[in-house]
């Protein structure tokens, strides 16, 4: 896929635990790894939101787009 999710790395720079976020966040810890693993088909505005005020950080702190080489082709 060609979006890269980087909330690890956030939570690594917060030096925040994902249990931590997700109750800031309100989501689950299962929904919490399903985003952090790329998993996710889709992200609510409000998630996204609620995301960059728990991290403090900007929408392109946790979203990274990366074309796809094999699609490239």
């Amino acid at each position: 896929m060609a979006i890269i999710v980087n909330v690890d790395v956030m939570l690594a720079r917060r030096k925040m635990s994902s249990g931590e976020l997700a109750e800031k966040v309100g989501i689950s810890a299962a929904n919490l790894s399903i985003l952090k693993t790329g998993k996710a088909k889709a992200v609510r505005f409000s998630t996204l939101d609620a995301l960059c005020r728990a991290l403090d950080c900007q929408p392109g702190d946790i979203l990274e787009y990366s074309p796809d080489t094999a699609e490239l082709k």
